[in-house]
């Protein structure tokens, strides 16, 4: 596999598809997926599928019932990290990954993990930079009714909150 430099950041090509790439920080080793073409607000991206499905969550996975957690397919949407100002959505529903910010060629994909994760298999502190960012990302379970507001949620995540705060 070809590798290419994006000269202006420190990350490689490691792989192309329909409208992005896969890249690799060569610093961080973290991979990330940027657009190849740009999306407005509401269009659909891309539809998915589910690859393995497992009991548990683990670091890959995306929750779709209480004890439902699926791989994603195509495999390369993986590598849509976590913003606290995400620009996609994964509508687990009618399993299409939808844009809810309009997304420029070479911006990088990013959803807001707790959209479709409860209890996340690891919970992690975020350097996001957005101005809004919420630092201890650890699922829906855990944020403020305030903190809900502010983001799209999965029908099985809205589910689970209804009784307490929707």
């Amino acid at each position: 596999m070809q590798q290419t430099l994006n000269k202006a950041s420190s990350t490689h090509v490691i792989s192309h598809h329909q409208f992005a790439e896969v890249r690799i920080n060569s610093v961080t080793k973290q991979k990330s997926l940027y657009a190849t073409r740009a999306f407005n607000k509401g269009d659909i991206i891309s539809s998915f599928n589910a690859g393995q499905i497992f009991n548990e969550p683990n670091y890959l996975t995306v929750q779709t019932d209480v004890e439902k957690h699926i791989t994603l397919q195509p495999e390369f949407l993986q590598y849509i990290n976590h913003s606290c100002a995400p620009n996609a959505f994964f509508n687990t529903t009618t399993m299409q990954l939808i844009c809810i910010e309009n997304v420029s060629i070479e911006e990088e994909f990013s959803f807001f993990y707790p959209s479709t994760e409860w209890h996340m298999a690891q919970s992690f502190f975020c350097y996001c930079g957005a101005s809004n960012c919420l630092q201890n990302i650890r699922g829906a379970k855990f944020l403020t009714p305030e903190q809900l507001k502010k983001y799209d949620f999965t029908d099985f995540i809205i589910s689970l909150l209804k009784p307490t705060v929707l």
